[in-house]
């Protein structure tokens, strides 16, 4: 089958690579999934570039495989596997499952089936990979660590992103006071996935204003947490989602770290963004596609020989959305 192998650590175009693999089987309690579509996230880029660099020492770079987001259809049944049916459209991922076969940058992956569910009617498999990583993080943010409601102020860092795109509509759909902070080009963009407020960053700083927000989400950890927090209302809660930059040893971990020491040291809630999978929730999420209550956002869409590009945009911090791979029509 065809697959993009990592050789080595660094820049996705020097690195990534498009050539044949066997083709995984699946085991006891797996599925082997004809991937229709995938998507690029941070874990990805950052597997591939090797950064933090600290990070070097538990990836394994060599024939590696990258990938987690599956969109596909049933290939085949591994033993003791029920539920599904050769041929049924199904979305989920790898993240989590293990990774001694091929990840999804490939045309052939397996997977857990407790890590699958069926694509509902209606859902294309381009809007189901972009769902997946970024629709139960943002997810994950908006309900469960934000609690985010009516009568809630929101403010989303990074709001153009694959991440902040869902978190803004899904907490619009919970009747939240979202404002949304990006670059000058994504205004419009914002705005029209119904933030009620939007701030360019390269014109105003949200934390030294007047406003203050029950929870924030921060997709880009570009302000140090002491000042972050300023913009937090009483009892609000705070909520890195980066690594931030993309070099250095430990590139953003320690920023992160620092977060979550401060807020001891100050009584600031600061709180971990857990998008894990489960069934139930990315359900959910794809409920919320197929209403339309929420509209994935595709910033390009890339075959499978042109991944190393994928990457690359995504490695470039410019992306407006998703990312997504495609394999076969």
């Amino acid at each position: 089958m065809r697959a993009v192998v990592q050789d080595r650590f660094g820049p996705p175009e020097q690195v990534l690579r498009v050539t044949d693999i066997d083709r995984p089987e699946p085991g006891p309690g797996e599925v082997l999934v004809r991937l229709r579509a995938t998507s690029v996230n941070t874990p990805d880029w950052i597997a591939v570039a090797g950064v933090p660099y600290a990070l070097r020492l538990a990836a394994r770079a060599k024939g590696a495989v990258r990938g987690t987001d599956v969109a596909g259809t049933v290939a085949a049944l591994g033993e003791g596997v029920t539920g599904f049916g050769v041929g049924d459209a199904v979305f989920g991922t790898k993240w989590g499952s293990g990774f001694a076969t091929a990840g999804t940058f490939a045309e052939y992956t397996t997977t857990g089936a407790d890590r699958l569910v069926r694509m509902p009617a209606g859902l294309s498999f381009t809007d189901a990979a972009a769902s997946v990583m970024s629709g139960l993080t943002a997810r994950a943010a908006v309900v469960d660590a934000a609690a985010a409601g009516p009568g809630t102020r929101l403010l989303v860092n990074g709001a153009s992103g694959g991440v902040g795109t869902f978190a803004v509509q899904i907490a619009k759909h919970r009747g939240a006071h979202v404002t949304a902070v990006c670059g000058p080009g994504n205004l419009d963009l914002v705005r029209g996935l119904g933030a009620d407020a939007v701030v360019d960053y390269t014109a105003a700083d949200f934390t030294a204003g007047a406003d203050r927000y029950d929870a924030i989400l921060d997709n880009v950890l570009n302000h140090p947490p002491r000042r972050a927090f300023r913009a937090l209302a009483p009892g609000g809660v705070y909520l890195p989602n980066s690594i931030g930059n993309s070099v250095g040893l430990l590139a953003g971990l320690a920023t992160m770290a620092g977060a979550n020491l401060r807020g001891v040291l100050t009584r600031t809630r600061v709180a971990s963004v857990d998008g894990g999978f489960t069934p139930e929730r990315l359900a959910e999420v794809g409920d919320l596609v197929t209403s339309g209550a929420v509209t994935p956002v595709v910033d390009r869409v890339y075959p499978l020989e042109e991944t190393p590009a994928a990457v690359a945009r995504m490695y470039s911090h410019r992306a407006r959305g998703n990312v997504v791979i495609t394999m076969g029509d």
